[in-house]
């Protein structure tokens, strides 16, 4: 039988979806949406699957965009050729109900992952420049690495990797970009020198326990729920008692694990959405250091979409 050749929307590769969010446009972007009245976004669904892998299935809407996001994510497949992230983001018209675009899941992922740290950050960081700290050198330490760059503007990065290829690899990436990069076995120390951190391991235990600098701004995105933890309780507790504590959204309050399991109160820290749509106050050039926790929303994934359409 032979069968029509397919027709539709485009079906985008993750080098496609890439190039379609540059990361100050897609920080821009998440800021709109922000101040956005019409978004939607519904308690995502979070699965379990046998053998340890986790099926997530996001949606979100606003007066004209509709998305959803279906991803699984598989720790298993740290270390292997197999990404730990896969799935897509389905984009429809809200007016007509027609499918617009299919965009690879992993891609939009990373990069409105580090845009969100990219928003926190210019909003946030007492003092942006740099050098930036990443702790964990996998994709979401590229994509922090390249939206900082793109972003803030910063030239200089210090890397942290239980993989030291895997640290090396990002450093030449790095100076492939003609930045600065070099690997510390050390990120605790490293924070004395590094007034921008930003922690996207598999948060399978604490990789930061130093006390911050006064001038400090640390995005830990690695821990999305509440088993999962990145920064030592201890720390945690310092940043709300002599800092800052910012999370990216409300949902925080049951997804944040390394505040849970510090003893805190998620709910009563300001969300990046309250930060952006009050007065520039104290935060800004404050001398006092900046914890962002983010955990992942919808509203990220849609934001990602609109851009694309564009």
């Amino acid at each position: 039988m032979n069968y029509p050749e397919p027709t539709g929307p485009p079906v985008l590769d993750a080098a496609h979806t890439a190039a379609l969010l540059p990361y100050p446009e897609l920080a821009r972007e998440l800021h709109r949406l922000l101040l956005d009245d019409t978004v939607q976004v519904p308690a995502r669904l979070v699965q379990a699957l046998p053998g340890g892998g986790t099926l997530f299935v996001m949606p979100a809407l606003d007066s004209r965009v509709a998305i959803t996001k279906l991803i699984t994510f598989t720790p298993a497949n740290a270390g292997t050729p197999r990404a730990t992230i896969q799935g897509d983001v389905v984009v429809f018209d809200v007016a007509t109900g027609e499918r617009r675009l299919l965009l690879d899941g992993p891609t939009v992922t990373a990069r409105r992952t580090a845009a969100v740290s990219l928003l926190a950050a210019r909003r946030l960081a007492p003092n942006p420049r740099g050098p930036l700290l990443i702790v964990g050198a996998g994709v979401q330490g590229r994509a922090h690495l390249e939206a900082f760059a793109a972003g803030l503007g910063v030239t200089e990065f210090v890397i942290a990797s239980r993989s030291t290829a895997s640290a090396r690899a990002l450093a030449d990436h790095a100076k492939s970009l003609g930045l600065k990069a070099g690997i510390t076995p050390d990120p605790n120390a490293a924070l004395a020198d590094c007034p921008l951190a930003v922690t996207c391991t598999p948060a399978s235990g604490a990789v930061l326990q130093a006390p911050p600098r006064d001038d400090a701004f640390v995005a830990a995105v690695g821990a999305f729920t509440p088993t999962m933890v990145e920064l030592d309780a201890a720390l945690c507790r310092r940043f709300a008692a002599q800092g800052t504590i910012v999370v990216d959204t409300a949902d925080a309050a049951h997804e944040a694990g390394d505040l849970l399991q510090a003893g805190l109160d998620v709910a009563a820290f300001a969300t990046l959405r309250d930060v952006l749509r009050r007065a520039p106050d104290r935060l800004d050039g404050a001398r006092t250091p900046v914890l962002f926790k983010s955990c992942g929303w919808a509203g990220w994934d849609l934001a990602a979409a609109r851009l694309a359409l564009r």
